[in-house]
């Protein structure tokens, strides 16, 4: 029953990731690129790293993964606010198609 539902959040997160680099693709806008990446790695990431965690049972590496996770949900969002600001205060202007 385990490995099904760890199969299910990893099978999740490749979908999630994926969707992001079609949204990446879609969107024209540098803001919203940076949107979607972010929210969509996020997301994609924490699923898929779950699944794994599943999917070894508690360990080592189960504990070192879910470090990372850790480490992953507190510095994703400062870095991609630290790259959306840098390029507004840079006078990053949207093209106007």
């Amino acid at each position: 029953m385990i490995d099904i539902i760890s199969d299910v959040l990893t099978g999740t997160g490749i979908v999630l990731i994926a969707f992001g680099i079609a949204g990446i693709y879609r969107f024209d806008d540098f803001y919203k690129r940076a949107l979607v990446s972010s929210t969509v790695d996020t997301a994609g990431y924490i699923t898929l790293m779950f699944g794994i965690i599943l999917k070894e049972g508690i360990s080592l590496f189960s504990l070192k993964v879910a470090f990372i996770v850790i480490i992953t949900l507190i510095v994703n969002p400062l870095v991609s606010h630290a790259i959306t600001r840098s390029a507004y205060i840079s006078g990053y202007k949207i093209r106007k198609d």
